[in-house]
């Protein structure tokens, strides 16, 4: 007894000894909320209040010394997250992270991310290097102050690097990894099925749009007809499907509905969730976002009304860090200018929000902003290629790539003047890339130029051309004027649509330049009054050829929210919430439709299970993404089992021809799925079924046999026992005792990729805001986690119930709790 008594007090007194030892290394890293600090390079004092969330107001003399204080802020709270934000772009996270970061890096290098933005730094204007540089020194000050490095570094076993203005711009080009990354895949996806198949089989697969599109201008795009026999007979080309991406639907493995599809699916893990390959494919086809905006006719207080949800990778902390700023008004000099939404940790701007005078919010565009090119090799001389302008030498280029823990290692990428050499196609061809992410000159145009719009027509002005990811961004104005426009760069493409890889070499085809901001495609004061969108097309006609192809959204969730804006005649904030909280289920009614119509007496007698199916569809569905739905998930997990063999079979001699193959990658499956679902074309039916009702059937059995598999019941499976949240710290499986502490709650989470609320396990809304300019304090703003990216802070988390459960969070700030001033070096503080 005294031997154990003495044991347990030895192990008493290692825990708390060891709790404390943790909480001190912690607690050296948490931020300074109060007092003074001094800081070299500020201008005059700046004062920081923050509020019960932690959401700093930021008062200052001028927008350079706002920009410096940000980035103390940003740095103090967040400088892990802008780390790997900038290695990510820069093919530098084998130098934190080690070895297995090392097939990211590769990939990456080969863009020389970090050569771009040197050389677009070097282009900036006085005024906007002024606030790269002041944001970069605040940023170093601010980790600087603190005690010890964020834990992320005593873990990794590293210390950080200090931050450099060209790392703001590293920023900008991790998004457009994030939104526009997948574009070369998607061209090169069309290129594979153009080579393959007959043309008008190659047409009907690629052809945009479905009958839920909702374009704000114009009528949705008409599907072409289904290729007869004469032109593709599967029945006559396939006779049995084999393996891979063609198994069988009998084969629960490859469902795409259950336990063992999602993770089969899921992209190689490195454990840092800012990398777009820790999504599924599923998840990551469903980034894009919802923003619309209101007139001042049909609103509640005739000031334009703007709501905005973002959808990004889910990570803790988040990736946005919500602030406010008020510096004094270049234009109107006799009130400060009141800047108030969200930031991204790395970049002096807020990006999206509002000024007083004008809100805005960002979805991503679907547009082209990339072009494969087939180069032709000059067969005189092996390291030379085709141009319009004769031979040319490939340039080429030794990166270097730091590992921690080992040896550097040598990466020699090639490139063109189009581009770098990324890769080749199904027939051995070397494939370059034109991307405006290469573009320094775009890149070094300064992004803060939208703060100081003053109305709605002068606001699609400034965004046009900005050297960001090229966005849908809404906006309205304070006195009730509305618009849409591209923020962002848009390529003026000549001889070619961009839709699959091309040929360069004879100079018939191209880029001639960008497009001037005067001829952007744009709406102002649409006669509805009401501007929507959601990653499908806004426009059509020469507007949309404008804009180009590179991976539209099925239309679906601008469908329903233009369809609920209509029925609003004078909206509010709570309207707005409510739009933004929609899980309606109008996307997968009729697939319950067909379920239930499939399943006939016949068709049950003959498997008793099937029954049960039809049971839970009939009585569990409630008409939502509900997560206590069964229904709903049983119905999903058909339709995306059914949707995946049709198209493996149709598409097989593509996958047999080019192995990288997957039809997914497209973005089209509704629009001719429920073409074969309506005419159900015989030679266009996998010859393993007699009619299409047997495949359907085929479809339910998989998703059966897949979700009851080791002993579950088909009951158990609920909405929300698969969509259920997976927001968690990029290290917090490297820490096992702590991780779950690192993470967010684990919630069953209203909402699907097909609804307003779009969400998945790991992504989802990144924010909501809703807001009319200069009546923000009447706004909302959401955001899972909290601003801290600290374990001990009070703000680590504090968001983020109201996030999940859709409560009002004011969009300004609440009352001071706590008040620091930076003042310059030599200053005493007073």
């Amino acid at each position: 007894m005294r031997g154990a008594l003495v044991s347990a007090v030895l192990l008493f007194v290692v825990a708390a000894a060891s709790v404390w030892y943790l909480r001190r290394e912690l607690g050296g890293s948490l931020p300074i909320l109060d007092g003074h600090r001094r800081l070299a390079g500020l201008q005059q004092a700046v004062t920081i209040a923050r509020d019960d969330l932690g959401i700093p107001t930021i008062s200052a003399a001028s927008r350079v010394d706002a920009a410096h204080a940000l980035g103390f802020l940003h740095a103090q709270e967040r400088f892990f997250q802008m780390d790997v934000q900038r290695r990510q772009p820069a093919g530098e996270l084998a130098a934190l992270f080690g070895e297995r970061a090392l097939a990211a890096d590769r990939t990456t290098r080969v863009h020389r991310f970090r050569h771009v933005a040197r050389q677009a730094l070097a282009r900036t204007t006085p005024h906007y290097r002024a606030l790269l540089e002041a944001y970069a020194a605040g940023v170093n000050a601010g980790l600087g102050d603190l005690d010890r490095a964020p834990f992320e570094y005593s873990v990794l076993g590293r210390r950080p690097t200090a931050w450099r203005s060209e790392d703001s711009i590293l920023t900008i080009l991790a998004m457009f990894s994030t939104l526009q990354g997948r574009q070369a895949t998607f061209e090169r996806t069309f290129g594979s099925l153009h080579d393959v198949l007959p043309a008008t089989l190659f047409a009907f697969l690629t052809a945009r749009g479905s009958e839920w599109d909702a374009p704000v201008v114009g009528s949705g795009a008409a599907r072409p007809p289904i290729p007869g026999a004469d032109v593709f007979d599967l029945r006559n080309r396939i006779r049995e499907v084999r393996g891979g991406r063609l198994s069988s639907s009998h084969d629960r493995r490859s469902t795409g509905s259950g336990r063992s599809a999602a993770a089969a699916k899921r992209r190689p893990a490195l454990g840092v969730p800012w990398l777009p390959q820790e999504l599924s494919d599923e998840e990551a086809a469903g980034l894009g976002s919802n923003n619309w905006v209101v007139d001042g006719r049909h609103t509640a207080t005739g000031v334009a009304l703007v709501a905005n949800d973002m959808h990004l990778a889910l990570s803790v902390p988040n990736i946005w860090y919500r602030a406010v700023m008020r510096v004094p008004d270049v234009i109107a000099a006799s009130e400060p200018l009141q800047l108030a939404g969200v930031t991204l940790p790395g970049l002096p701007s807020i990006v999206v929000g509002s000024n007083g005078y004008v809100a805005w919010g960002f979805t991503n565009t679907g547009g082209d902003w990339s072009d494969l090119i087939l180069i032709e090799p000059d067969t005189r001389l092996p390291d030379h290629y085709v141009t319009a302008g004769g031979a040319r030498r490939f340039e080429e280029h030794d990166e270097i790539i730091e590992v921690a823990g080992g040896s550097p290692e040598t990466l020699r990428v090639r490139w063109t003047m189009w581009g770098p050499v990324i890769g080749v196609d199904l027939h051995g061809r070397s494939l370059a890339q034109r991307w405006v992410a290469h573009d320094a000159s775009i890149l070094a145009s300064d992004i803060t130029a939208p703060e100081l719009a003053r109305s709605a027509t002068d606001a699609l002005g400034r965004f046009a051309g900005l050297g960001m990811p090229a966005q849908n961004v809404v906006l309205g104005d304070r006195d009730g004027h509305i618009g849409w426009t591209i923020a962002g760069p848009i390529p003026r493409r000549q001889g070619h649509d961009g839709m699959r890889p091309t040929s360069w070499a004879d100079g018939t085809r191209g880029w001639d330049g960008y497009l001037p901001a005067h001829e952007y495609p744009r709406v102002l004061d649409p006669p509805s009054g009401r501007i929507w969108t959601a990653n499908a097309p806004v426009v059509d006609g020469d507007m949309l050829a404008t804009i180009g192809e590179g991976g539209y959204a099925d239309g679906i969730r601008a469908r329903m929210i233009r369809d609920r804006l209509m029925r609003i005649e004078r909206a509010t904030v709570s309207d707005m919430l409510a739009v933004q909280l929609d899980d309606g289920a109008l996307f997968h009614e009729r697939w319950r439709t067909l379920v239930l119509a499939v399943l006939s007496e016949p068709v049950l007698r003959a498997d008793p299970r099937r029954a049960e199916l039809k049971r839970l569809v009939e009585s569990t569905w409630d008409g939502r993404a509900s997560p206590g739905s069964v229904a709903y998930y049983l119905v999903r997990s058909v339709r995306q089992t059914l949707v995946r063999d049709v198209f493996a079979a149709i598409t097989a001699p593509v996958s047999q021809a080019d192995p990288d193959f997957d039809y997914s990658r497209a973005l089209r499956s509704e629009g001719p799925m429920w073409q074969l679902l309506g005419e159900r074309p015989r030679h266009l039916l996998d010859p393993r079924f007699a009619s299409w009702d047997d495949q359907i059937v085929a479809a339910i059995d998989a998703v059966i046999a897949d979700l009851t598999a080791d002993d579950h019941q088909l009951g158990e499976n609920a909405w929300g026992s698969f969509n259920r949240a997976q927001v968690r710290h990029p290290l917090a499986a490297a820490l096992p005792l702590a991780g779950r502490w690192l993470n967010m709650p684990s919630d069953a989470l209203s909402g699907d990729i097909y609804t307003p609320r779009a969400q998945s396990p790991r992504a989802g809304p990144s924010e909501r805001i809703i807001v009319s300019p200069g009546r923000e304090g009447e706004g909302i703003a959401h955001m899972p986690s909290g601003q801290s990216g600290h374990p001990l802070s009070p703000h680590y988390r504090d968001q983020h119930r109201a996030w999940v459960e859709g409560t009002p969070l004011p969009f300004l700030p609440g009352a001071v709790r706590h008040t620091l001033r930076l003042v310059p070096a030599g200053d005493d503080g007073r």
